[in-house]
């Protein structure tokens, strides 16, 4: 179940938020209804970025391998393609 929490509860209900967020699962917090951050753990935040600066390496390695360059639009058309199978 979603975890949807007033940014307030994370200074008054600290050991609740990170039980929860300590299993696994994010919790989300509002401020004035409206939502302001998300709680993740450690290792959840490592899951979400850990492939992140490889994958830079790697295109930095590509990058010097070429003259050519792509445009932002380029890009995003070519990876839109992708996710929708265009």
């Amino acid at each position: 179940m979603i975890q949807i929490r007033p940014v307030s509860d994370l200074r008054n209900k600290f050991p609740e938020i990170e039980t929860i967020v300590n299993s696994g699962e994010p919790v989300y917090l509002t401020k004035n209804g409206y939502g302001a951050m998300v709680v993740l753990s450690l290792q959840e935040y490592a899951n979400l970025t850990d492939n992140i600066e490889m994958k830079l390496d790697e295109a930095d390695r590509q990058a010097s391998m070429t003259e050519e360059r792509l445009s932002h639009e380029s890009v995003f058309k070519n990876a839109r393609g992708m996710i929708h199978g265009k």
